[in-house]
């Protein structure tokens, strides 16, 4: 995979010169207003420093209420998911022998693919079958032959929006505790579904670690705050390492979310209210774009759809270059997350109807234009 990183380089694009940015997974939708005003009437109050490096005491005891049995000792609030993962990453890059490699599923979300490049560590790409389905045969094999040390999953995924059953998971553990490989479960879009919940890996398994983020739920990817779930003896380790490296998420922002949280049911109002506008604006451009000859695979949540370029479109670099020189319609080439996605393209679909329409309305035009 080429090491630019096309989603800032399109969504650059639109900052720069305008446009419908559908590269990026920046949600079109205002954050809950009453979190906003929580925010407003506690900046004049004493929440400034730093908080305490494992989080803000109120939201782990939160977090340790919706996740339990685990306790605060199973968790630590990050600077987002991306500082979860990496902290994660980093960490098991200190405990597994330099040999072991890391293994994400095709087509991959860039942090898994990137990460072990820049840790001088062998990433390892795993596809699914035709059907979209995993051969756990062959992973397994994959796993002994590559000498993987830990296996990066998200559900539901990103670009490709696939959701891991329970069995999956189950048979993935299996596989995990058997060969002693760590699994990195990215759940961020857990929320974002569009008919059945996806179900959570919270196995209390000494190679499992959860990662969650409050960015794309609460609609406030630029507040940076994220969390994970492990073992208590990864948490202890980590928080070391935590200590010069993140040290803790916004203090104020922790705080804010916090006290929104206890008031509002963890946010179930406005996470309902999300849903139902991210499944709207899905069925909305998944529907313009078959129109367009673009084929896609069954996508069961998340923020994106991964689709196949129309008949006639080979190249999708050109293709995403060319729909924004001509539409202003930006979108990430398929190359991005995959070595096999030449053909491929992915498009956020977390904006507003009014934008997804329009951009739909392009892109028809564009295609229809080149045909």
């Amino acid at each position: 995979m080429e090491k630019i990183s096309y989603i800032s380089l399109m969504s650059n694009k639109v900052k720069t010169y305008g446009g419908i940015n559908l590269a990026q997974g920046l949600p079109g939708f205002a954050p809950p207003e009453e979190l906003i005003d929580i925010l407003n009437w506690i900046s004049a109050e004493n929440v400034h420093q730093y908080a305490p490096s494992n989080g803000n005491i109120k939201l782990v005891g939160l977090l340790k209420e919706k996740y339990s049995p685990y306790t605060e000792e199973n968790i630590m609030v990050t600077n987002g998911a991306t500082e979860a993962i990496s902290l994660i990453f980093t960490y098991l890059c200190s405990i597994m022998p330099k040999s072991k490699t890391a293994l994400g599923f095709d087509p991959v979300y860039e942090s898994f693919s990137r990460l072990p490049d820049i840790f001088g560590r062998k990433y390892v790409s795993f596809s699914l079958r035709e059907d979209f389905s995993i051969d756990f045969e062959e992973l397994e094999n994959t796993v002994l032959e590559n000498k993987v040390g830990l296996i990066f999953v998200n559900s539901p995924g990103n670009p490709y929006g696939r959701i891991w059953t329970e069995k999956e998971f189950i048979r993935l553990k299996e596989i995990s505790e058997k060969h002693k490989v760590f699994v990195l479960a990215d759940c961020v879009y857990s929320e974002v579904y569009f008919k059945k919940k996806p179900y959570l890996p919270l196995f209390e398994s000494e190679y499992f670690f959860y990662v969650n983020s409050f960015s794309k739920l609460l609609s406030v990817t630029g507040w940076r705050v994220g969390y994970l779930i492990c073992s208590k003896k990864h948490i202890a380790e980590m928080r070391l390492i935590h200590d010069y490296t993140g040290l803790s998420s916004p203090s104020i922002l922790q705080e804010a979310i916090a006290l929104y949280l206890d008031k509002h049911e963890f946010g179930r109002k406005y996470v309902t209210g999300l849903r139902k506008k991210m499944r709207t604006s899905f069925e909305l451009l998944s529907g313009k774009l078959n129109e367009c000859g673009f084929e896609m695979p069954p996508i069961e949540g998340g923020y994106f759809i991964w689709s196949k370029l129309p008949a006639g479109f080979k190249d999708c670099l050109k293709f995403s270059m060319d729909l924004y020189d001509k539409k202003k319609v930006a979108t990430v080439p398929g190359i991005h997350f995959s070595d096999e996605g030449k053909k491929f393209v992915r498009f956020n679909i977390a904006r507003p109807v009014n934008e997804i329409e329009e951009a739909g309305g392009l892109i028809k035009e564009f295609v229809k234009g080149r045909k």
